[in-house]
């Protein structure tokens, strides 16, 4: 059995849903369980109909509602056999009377709840899985549906549930291995339900999760993640050019790209995988002749001692000084509890005896935040910032590549350093707008001449 992911933008229309189809019936005899996320921007979409019917504005919502489901049904209808479109239709129409209703709610209780939130954001995987399943039949393939509220259990916590992964993994080998064996199985990414069955969501970017979640517990024997994209690349696209695929790359490396803004993979993802040795392609569903990259447990063998540069925009750096707290001790953790209070992680931290600098990239309750830190420590917080990570194996244990990033970026001003937490990368703070020049910089030293066995 494999795992086979497909992103937003490879179910996008029904175009995109055709190629899928055609990539998964080729994959037929490996017992293929396939993960979809919802058509195209539909979780923005959704989100936007629960903001206007909050907000008291139930005409636009119900505009906006009626236009979704219509792109839907016009999608959905070229890629169902003439005989399923009766049940494909009503199916549709079902879930977005529901999400009528779930609209009308929230135009009485006037605020979006988080447990509101996931109920309405989680109809795009619902009905995506449906439509492909049936897509999947007009294709010559004997698909089933399984909603994924039945198999993926978590906490309450909702719009970043948690997984029970004891408790998921039992239901899914239970349930799925033996559908497979004779079909080809479809289920949604990003939904869940907690254990009284209320629905959860796994947070942006879930089906990545999802995907790794049923691998492991099926015991699936690689795990693919098909994208728009060719795979993990030397750098981001949308930044510089000149960018080299990555052709292979460990666990640690791709969790780190992750977290670090390579948005190709969810940082979460690689958790499950990691855990039960499951091997994760990353495949561009545009262009599935190319072989992606794949991402194994062990470390990479390559003579570049750098796999990829990652970057993070909209960052806000955070410097916290007190000299009150010279020599005391409880400095870190009044600045930790803080940020724990208001729910707002932290990317990277670097520490002197009386000042702390840190970044985060979710500055929702910053205000707040500051205020707190204020009450013992003076806080000065600069905007537009990014994240510059470079990552790979051998950063540690190889001499002199600091020097080659300082002289790389000599003439642009850095406004903080963390190396150590991680044996895998170099992290630094740049101003948005020098981030171009940072990276392309850096590429240019580091992947002027390139390991032809890891990269293409």
């Amino acid at each position: 059995m494999i795992v086979m992911k497909f992103g937003g933008t490879s179910v996008e229309s029904a175009a995109a849903i055709e190629r899928v189809a055609s990539i998964v019936k080729a994959r037929v005899a490996r017992q293929p369980v396939v993960v979809v996320s919802a058509m195209g921007k539909t979780t923005n979409r959704l989100l936007a109909i629960a903001a206007k019917s909050a907000e008291g504005k139930r005409e636009e919502g119900i505009k906006l509602a009626v236009e979704l489901r219509d792109f839907h049904l016009r999608e959905a209808r070229p890629v169902v056999l003439d005989s399923d479109w009766p049940i494909v239709e009503s199916a549709i129409q079902d879930h977005f009377q529901e999400i009528a209703e779930l609209a009308r709610a929230l135009a009485v209780v006037g605020e979006i709840t988080p447990r509101l939130t996931d109920a309405i954001s989680s109809y795009g995987e619902r009905i995506s899985s449906i439509v492909v399943t049936y897509a999947f039949r007009r294709a010559g393939m004997d698909a089933v549906h399984v909603d994924s509220r039945h198999v993926v259990v978590t906490d309450n916590r909702h719009t970043q549930a948690t997984p029970k992964f004891a408790e998921s993994y039992s239901r899914l080998a239970a349930a799925i291995p033996p559908l497979a064996q004779r079909h080809v199985v479809v289920m949604g990414g990003f939904i869940a339900s907690a254990e009284n069955g209320i629905t959860t969501t796994l947070g942006r970017g879930g089906s990545d999760f999802t995907a790794s979640i049923v691998g492991a517990g099926i015991g699936a024997e690689e795990i693919e993640i098909w994208t728009d994209v060719d795979g993990m690349l030397t750098g981001d696209p949308r930044v510089i050019d000149g960018v080299r695929r990555v052709k292979s790359i460990s666990f640690g490396e791709a969790a780190e790209l992750a977290y670090f803004g390579a948005k190709v993979l969810h940082p979460a993802t690689v958790l499950p995988a990691v855990e039960k040795n499951i091997p994760v392609l990353i495949l561009n569903s545009r262009r599935p002749e190319v072989e992606g990259t794949r991402i194994v447990s062990e470390s990479v063998p390559c003579t570049n001692v750098i796999k990829s540069i990652a970057c993070k925009r909209n960052i806000a750096l955070v410097n916290i000084t007190s000299s009150r707290m010279l020599m005391a001790h409880g400095f870190l953790r009044r600045i930790f509890e803080v940020f724990d209070r208001f729910q707002t992680p932290v990317d990277m931290v670097a520490t002197s005896e009386v000042s702390v600098s840190l970044t985060i990239d979710n500055t929702t309750r910053l205000k707040e935040i500051t205020t707190e830190l204020e009450e013992f420590a003076e806080v000065n917080v600069e905007q537009n910032q990014a994240i510059v990570c470079l990552v790979g194996d051998s950063i540690r244990s190889t001499p002199g590549v600091a020097s080659r990033i300082f002289r790389a970026l000599s003439e642009i001003n850095i406004g903080m350093i963390s190396q150590g937490a991680s044996l895998l990368n170099f992290g630094f703070v740049v101003s948005e707008a020098d981030l171009p020049r940072a990276v392309a910089a850096l590429h240019s030293e580091f992947f002027a001449e390139v390991d032809p066995a890891v990269f293409d």
